[in-house]
């Protein structure tokens, strides 16, 4: 008759490599990458509120975000019939696919603080968004078109926070790919709102940095069971050569998104300039500065959101990435 207990259940730890005294090698979250993500989400956080106290607050941001607006009506029967099946897909039901989806695959892998996280992250942005359109922040009347204070976009922060919510999700390799579908479908959803006139530029920017702001917070507090797989030798942190901690394709996602942001937020400037100057009489007015800041707002939007993606997708590289810290028995440093 055997002998042998039964097998108990696969763990995340079963991937990991073992200590001499067969103990499974102890993995960690750089603090160095906490403090970051920390950092990240109350810049965020602040960020949103700097967007509301300009464009919502004062007179010449009121008046930027209204030229946009009424700029939209450009090729808004032609840009609507695509618009208008994108933001159909945004709803309560979405949020909730979105989130089971999510959550699913987090279970599915074993990384019980990640469906959580996927929980806090989905739950947070999409409340807080709530919250402070329609308790916190408010919209003085200054003259322009004000039909209640509609920052920050409840459209955007769905697609956004679902699809960032993907990305934590997913296994490392997917995530690049999965980090351009989602900003891509965010940035389609953004410019969609701007399209049928639900919402101004600044609102679409203001959910993109409270999602972001949620993403940096859930990632800051990873823990093992977040991690990814030691399929190889772990990664000892000695020196600052050690956090370099992308792969080809997620350097190349990172690379291309920060392109994006770049270029677009080049045109958003540009728009920018070209509306305030208007807006401030410094020259004269042209019939077709509404269009100029219709196409600044919706560059904005598509600079912001890759800038986000981007960073969230580096973020969660490197946060879960199965670190671990050097001990005696390590003898000579050796990198994979």
């Amino acid at each position: 008759m055997s002998l042998d207990p039964s097998p108990r259940p696969a763990t995340p730890h079963d991937d990991a490599p073992s200590q001499p005294d067969g103990t499974p090698v102890p993995r960690v979250v750089p603090r160095a990458l906490r403090v970051w993500a920390v950092f990240l989400a109350a810049t965020a956080a602040a960020g949103t509120l700097a967007v509301w106290r300009y464009f919502v607050g004062s007179t010449t941001g009121q008046a930027l975000d209204q030229m946009a607006f009424d700029g939209a009506t450009y090729g808004r029967g032609t840009l609507w019939v695509v618009a208008e099946p994108v933001l159909d897909v945004v709803s309560i039901s979405f949020v909730v696919v979105g989130m089971t989806v999510a959550m699913g695959i987090a279970l599915v892998r074993r990384r019980w603080n990640l469906a959580a996280q996927v929980v806090v992250l989905v739950v947070g942005a999409n409340l807080t968004t709530q919250v402070l359109k329609k308790f916190v922040l408010d919209r003085p009347d200054l003259g322009y078109d004000s039909w209640g204070n509609s920052l920050p976009s409840g459209h955007t922060t769905v697609a956004a926070s679902v699809s960032v919510a993907l990305v934590l999700a997913v296994p490392r390799g997917a995530r690049p790919l999965v980090a351009l579908f989602g900003a891509t479908y965010t940035v389609a959803t953004g410019i969609s709102t701007l399209v049928g006139q639900w919402h101004r530029p600044s609102d679409v920017i203001a959910a993109m940095l409270v999602v972001l702001a949620w993403g940096a917070l859930v990632c800051a507090f990873s823990s093992e069971s977040a991690l990814d797989p030691l399929s190889e030798r772990p990664v000892v942190l000695e020196s600052p050569r050690d956090y370099q901690m992308h792969s080809s394709s997620t350097t190349l996602a990172v690379a291309l998104l920060a392109v994006v942001g770049v270029a677009a937020g080049a045109i958003a400037g540009w728009a920018l300039l070209e509306t305030a100057s208007i807006v401030s009489g410094e020259t004269a007015a042209r019939g077709r500065s509404g269009f100029i800041a219709y196409v600044g707002g919706a560059g904005g939007v598509a600079a912001v959101t890759a800038l986000v993606f981007a960073l969230l997708l580096g973020l969660r590289q490197g946060v879960a990435r199965p670190w671990r810290r050097p001990s005696r028995c390590d003898g000579h440093s050796q990198r994979p």
